[in-house]
């Protein structure tokens, strides 16, 4: 929308716009701070510089404004507040965002990272949680009562970008994604209006949640379907040798298809890194590894994995009875905070010995020793759910490739991001098309990586985003742009 508005009390605010130089006029932002129950951040606060810094060290931007919201009243006035004087709009959640869009620069961020509440009805096997969770604050609670939601693979990532492009996880062949458990979200749209989605109530809204990103508003709160696994859970993680690539992954594949096994295995191509877990020797010899886990009785989830960890002799074989949360945390350690990172994706639709040699290959020259490959496993619960059913599109394909670029010193940056991208590159020629929106490099590809990502759906999301946001308020994502 442009021009004035009436807020929510009627009145027509005075709408100053911007400086030059970028600078939002401090009454008007001194009017934003009195409305909020949270705090406003501005340039030379005390929080101010700790608000900007995200996990990906690669981005670095400086906003006008943070808003800490505390609630959706909150967000609706920061929504209101950037759309009636102009300014850029950024929404940061609980975690991890690889392609550094939780930040914007002049503009306003709406910061969600105090939203943390977490309401569990262990009767009804319910959640409700705020848009800043991050997966651990969910699964602490949802645990004492035995209960999961499908999130993903490392705890510090926040639900809301990972579950609105779709939520790849550990649970993604058992109870299907993130997305597919959504039961409702309350949204605060570009109008600022506050609304409930779900399918009895603006189902054209809650259909493009799941799967089609932050297009379509702020998403203050998620309340998802929950499913008994845990306290204890047995988790594959055993790492073998690069040259039995072949051989792991193809009998990986094996495997899943002879055996109803209820587990989402990623195979993992890279590096020993130097760690107490691994035998002296094997630091830096190239990898295959296979991980997984097992939702079910730990005893019963030893014996469904054993076929996975006896495919060849391995380097090492860290798996093991692990609590849930975990099992959830594993992988934690290799994406700290303030690390490079630059990842993309391909899907495929086989896993011939060409291309596990490529693949293998791609990953042995990566320049980055902590990069690697990761193959998802995909099939069960996340493709019995039609292409269309959700927005999320791309179910079908069997295999999702994870090109991971991750590095540390920034002079590395040139060649860590062309590793990426060439490795992508060769890849497309075994794919039949798409992407995973939730690794999208930085999103450069504008309007063909969203069609490659939202496939068949993309034009009926570009009409919902029409009529929920005609001004491409809510852009900085990955973003598809209004057709009415």
């Amino acid at each position: 929308m442009s021009g004035k508005q009436r807020d929510r009390g009627g009145r027509t605010p005075a709408v100053d716009r911007p400086t030059a130089d970028g600078a939002v006029p401090r009454a008007r932002a001194d009017e934003l701070a009195a409305r909020l129950r949270g705090r406003l951040l501005r340039p030379g606060d005390p929080d101010y510089e700790p608000a900007r810094e995200l996990w990906n060290g690669m981005i670095d931007k400086h906003p006008a404004l943070v808003a800490r919201c505390r609630g959706e009243e909150d967000v609706a006035a920061a929504v209101d507040f950037a759309r009636d004087l102009g300014l850029p709009l950024a929404v940061r959640g609980g975690g991890h965002g690889v392609a550094g869009q939780a930040l914007c620069d002049g503009g306003l961020v709406i910061d969600l990272s105090e939203m943390t509440e977490v309401a569990v009805d262990p009767e009804a096997r319910t959640a409700r949680a705020g848009g800043g969770c991050t997966l651990a604050d969910v699964d602490r609670a949802t645990q004492r009562h035995g209960l999961a939601t499908p999130l993903g693979v490392v705890s510090a990532t926040g639900i809301a970008g990972l579950t609105l492009s779709g939520g790849m996880g550990w649970l993604r062949r058992s109870h299907g994604l993130s997305c597919d458990n959504l039961l409702s979200a309350r949204v605060v749209t570009a109008d600022g209006r506050v609304l409930t989605a779900r399918e009895e109530e603006n189902a054209d809204l809650f259909w493009a949640i799941r799967g089609g990103g932050g297009n379509f508003g702020v998403v203050a709160s998620f309340e998802f379907r929950l499913h008994p696994v845990g306290p204890e859970v047995y988790f594959c993680n055993v790492y073998f040798p690069a040259d039995r690539a072949r051989e792991v992954l193809r009998d990986c594949e094996r495997c899943l298809a002879e055996t109803p096994v209820p587990a989402g295995p990623i195979g993992v191509l890279g590096r020993i890194p130097e760690a107490p877990e691994f035998p002296p020797g094997s630091y830096g010899q190239p990898f295959v590894a296979l991980l997984a886990l097992h939702p079910g009785d730990p005893a019963a989830g030893e014996r469904a994995l054993l076929p996975f960890r006896d495919i060849a002799e391995p380097i090492a074989d860290l798996s093991g009875v692990l609590p849930y949360t975990g099992a959830q945390s594993v992988l934690d350690e290799e994406y700290p905070d303030g690390r490079r990172y630059y990842w993309k994706s391909v899907y495929a639709d086989g896993l011939g010995d060409e291309l596990i040699d490529r693949l293998t290959a791609h990953a042995a020259a990566a320049p980055s020793a902590d990069s690697t490959i990761d193959i998802w496993y995909q099939g069960g619960a996340m493709a019995r759910v039609g292409e269309q059913e959700t927005a999320f599109a791309n179910r079908s394909s069997p295999y999702l490739f994870g090109v991971e670029g991750n590095w540390t010193a920034a002079d590395d940056s040139a060649a860590n991001v062309a590793w990426v991208r060439d490795t992508v590159a060769d890849l497309r020629s075994y794919s039949g098309g798409g992407t995973y929106l939730n690794f999208p490099g930085f999103l450069e590809e504008g309007e063909q990586l969203m069609r490659e990502g939202y496939g068949r759906n993309y034009e009926r999301l570009a009409q919902i985003k029409a009529a929920y946001d005609p001004d491409n308020l809510f852009r900085l994502n990955a973003n598809i742009r209004p057709r009415g």
